[in-house]
């Protein structure tokens, strides 16, 4: 029991590294990946730790039931996530709005007009800013353009366009599968949706410029007279 804690343990160490690989350069030094240690986490998540420090959390438990391509996929998604800015920053949302409705009921017993203003537009401001995070169109929206941007990522690392689709196409499948959650699945499912448009574009845009390009006709090779060979 002792040998198998500690091969799988040496496992999800050799793992964490190996992801760690596929981080661009120009994210190592500030990208951490850890193994999730919560109850029933995610399958992964990105969190941003402090103004120069993002961490990528993995449920390695789960991970295991991705084949590697499909891992690649899934991690250059979220490596995407961070190159286009879009994950959530600290929550500080809920207790500004807290404080906000707080101080409006304050204001309204000691009727203090400016007072109860200040703290109705922090309501608004930090109201807004949580309809902004749980925006599903929104969310969506930025998922499909990470995914697009992970393939993009993953042909700098020597994958083709074609390989790169169909990797993260089947990683799509195995998690609608794999997801108990109905929520959950249908954004698998969307998504998977996106990327199948996505990829009849690529491949439209890679025939494009040989069914379109003119038939050129060959060079005609110039003579050379035997008067100009003896000059």
């Amino acid at each position: 029991m002792t040998s198998y804690t500690t091969s799988s343990a040496r496992a999800e160490m050799n793992e964490l590294r190996r992801l760690k690989t596929l981080l661009p350069p120009e994210l190592q030094s500030w990208v951490m990946i850890e193994a999730s240690t919560e109850v029933n986490p995610p399958l992964i998540r990105t969190e941003e730790l402090g103004k120069d420090e993002v961490e990528i959390q993995i449920d390695l438990v789960k991970w295991e039931n991705l084949a590697i391509d499909q891992r690649n996929l899934i991690f250059w998604h979220e490596v995407a996530r961070i190159q286009n800015d879009s994950i959530p920053r600290e929550g500080w949302e809920m207790a500004a709005l807290a404080i906000g409705l707080g101080g409006a009921v304050g204001e309204l017993w000691v009727q203090d007009g400016l007072l109860l203003l200040l703290a109705l537009g922090l309501c608004g401001i930090s109201g807004y800013r949580l309809w902004q995070k749980n925006n599903g169109e929104k969310n969506l929206k930025e998922a499909i353009e990470a995914d697009e941007k992970a393939i993009l990522i993953a042909t700098r690392f020597g994958y083709s366009m074609k390989n790169a689709y169909q990797s993260l196409g089947s990683a799509f499948k195995t998690l609608i599968e794999q997801t108990p959650n109905r929520s959950q699945r249908k954004k698998y499912e969307e998504r998977l949706q996106a990327l199948r448009r996505s990829a009849t574009k690529a491949k439209q845009r890679q025939d494009q410029p040989l069914e379109n390009q003119p038939l050129k006709t060959p060079p005609v090779p110039k003579r050379t007279s035997a008067r100009m060979k003896n000059i």
